[in-house]
């Protein structure tokens, strides 16, 4: 039985402590009160705020495995709420490893390219530039103290509750499919996956590509989530015309471009796709 430490249990979170909770013991640190009375039942659980300061609770770390889940506060460039969380661990009782799910946006625009882990991050956004900041944090204070650390570069996931049916019911416009740049994304039962293959990897590699089989565009993935639901196809624009309607934010996404191969988190991390493609991942039943 290991010791596993959830440090933010949103989404992704509480689907990895519910795979997780047969054969480990479960520690979830949350922010909100909601998620603390809701997780509390089931698990060890604790409420930290990490915008707040860097007081972390007294809880046993010594060789247990850290899955940092928290997203960088979008006030600053140089994320604070990693800072606050690492300086706070108790080095005279480290935990044995730390994995970070990070963002494939570390890369920025690759133009279309394939792009596996030798690629340098080179990110061209402040989400992008943010997530960085986090890695490179970890890395600095993992090779420091000597803690084992995996960053997991995820793109867009999708699933159960995670779909844009809102968005497709109020027919909101996507940018025109021929104009739309390759993007990347991974169902969230194949990213717990590759969580819990990263907990019992012993290898050499410390960043892992997380993605499925088939990049396509985000106009297609609107597109066949609309399919796959019966809901009419979104009205299609010119990017000059989303540039008038979508947010910053949004055209953010519209400006990148990559395909990530994923060939090192199959071939060295383990993972076997449970669904490679969108098809799978938006059968009815999925």
């Amino acid at each position: 039985m290991s010791k596993i430490i959830i440090a933010g249990c949103g989404y992704v979170g509480k689907k990895l402590a519910h795979a997780l909770n047969d054969d480990n013991k479960i520690t979830t640190l949350v922010r909100s009160n909601e998620n603390f009375y809701l997780l509390n039942q089931l698990y060890e659980t604790y409420q930290i705020d990490l915008d707040e300061n860097n007081t972390m609770p007294d809880m046993d770390t010594l060789n247990s495995h850290v899955i940092y889940l928290i997203p960088p506060s979008n006030k600053f460039i140089n994320d604070n709420r990693i800072n606050h969380f690492l300086a706070s661990l108790d080095t005279s009782k480290p935990p044995k490893q730390i994995v970070l799910i990070s963002t494939t946006g570390v890369y920025g625009d690759c133009s279309d390219n394939w792009i596996d882990e030798s690629r340098a991050a080179n990110p061209d956004t402040e989400r992008g530039y943010r997530r960085l900041s986090v890695e490179n944090q970890l890395q600095a204070f993992c090779e420091k103290q000597g803690i084992q650390y995996i960053i997991l570069r995820v793109p867009g996931i999708y699933g159960p509750d995670k779909l844009p049916l809102q968005r497709l019911l109020d027919h909101k416009p996507i940018l025109k499919l021929s104009e739309s740049p390759w993007s990347n994304r991974i169902h969230v039962d194949d990213l717990i996956q590759a969580c819990i293959c990263s907990i019992d990897y012993s290898g050499d590699h410390h960043i892992f590509n997380i993605s499925d089989n088939e990049p396509s565009s985000m106009s297609d993935y609107f597109i066949q989530v609309a399919r796959s639901r019966g809901i009419e196809e979104p009205p299609q624009l010119s990017m000059n015309e989303c540039k008038k309607l979508f947010s910053d934010n949004m055209m953010s996404y519209l400006r990148e471009s990559k395909k990530i191969d994923n060939s090192l988190m199959t071939r060295e991390l383990g993972v076997n796709l449970q669904y490679p493609t969108l098809k799978e991942g938006l059968l009815p039943n999925q």
